[in-house]
């Protein structure tokens, strides 16, 4: 993949934003580790795959492990998150290094990929500008998916949460069913038990 960086001072206004500190990403924070780790690598697409590869290796997935007030720092220091942690750490990573990074929120169905039978959740994965395009990473799985299904895009997930309430509320549970349409209009099954799309473990569990 030939795709490069735009250096910092070329970078349009539009995209300024996605090198800034947020709420959950702190390249402030994390540059000195950033430009450590990846700043011998040649600038580009091979840069930013080394940072997921990075974020995949060093994170391990365990649900429950953060809250929604967990940033990037904390992450990286616990060693362990839910995939929304993986994105923020790798964007952070990213920005430290003055490459626009965004956060991405969505549907991952499960189509060329072996049966899956743990419930099927909200999924988050991040976006890196190269060149002036913005080229889709996922630190969590670290592997081309097919059917990427974008809910929203933003700084990090304060700009495009899973759910956003204005006073008290009780989640009693929800589903998430992304499938494959076939030509024929035909939705065929990705999953062998149907019931198992129901997920009811705390929200907390669910970040």
């Amino acid at each position: 993949m030939d795709a490069v960086e735009v250096p910092a001072i070329e970078l349009p206004d539009d995209l300024l934003h996605f090198v800034m500190p947020s709420r959950f990403c702190l390249p402030d924070e994390l540059g000195h580790e950033a430009w450590q780790q990846f700043g011998g690598i040649a600038p580009g697409w091979h840069r930013v795959q080394a940072i997921v590869d990075f974020v995949h290796g060093h994170l391990e997935f365990t649900p429950g492990s953060s809250n929604p007030w967990t940033t990037a720092a904390d992450v990286f220091r616990a060693g362990q998150g839910v995939c929304r942690d993986f994105a923020h750490l790798a964007i952070t990573f990213c920005r430290a290094l003055n490459i626009p990074a965004r956060y991405v929120f969505g549907y991952i169905p499960d189509i060329d990929v072996a049966a899956v039978h743990d419930p099927m959740d909200f999924c988050a994965w991040f976006e890196a500008n190269l060149g002036g395009r913005w080229y889709t990473f996922d630190a969590r799985i670290n592997a081309p998916r097919v059917g990427r299904v974008v809910v929203g895009r933003g700084r990090d997930a304060v700009d495009v949460a899973l759910l956003t309430s204005f006073g008290p509320l009780t989640l009693t549970d929800f589903q998430v069913r992304a499938e494959q349409v076939e030509p024929n209009g035909s939705r065929p099954s990705t999953r062998p038990n149907a019931a198992a799309l129901c997920d009811t473990r705390p929200m907390t569990d669910r970040r």
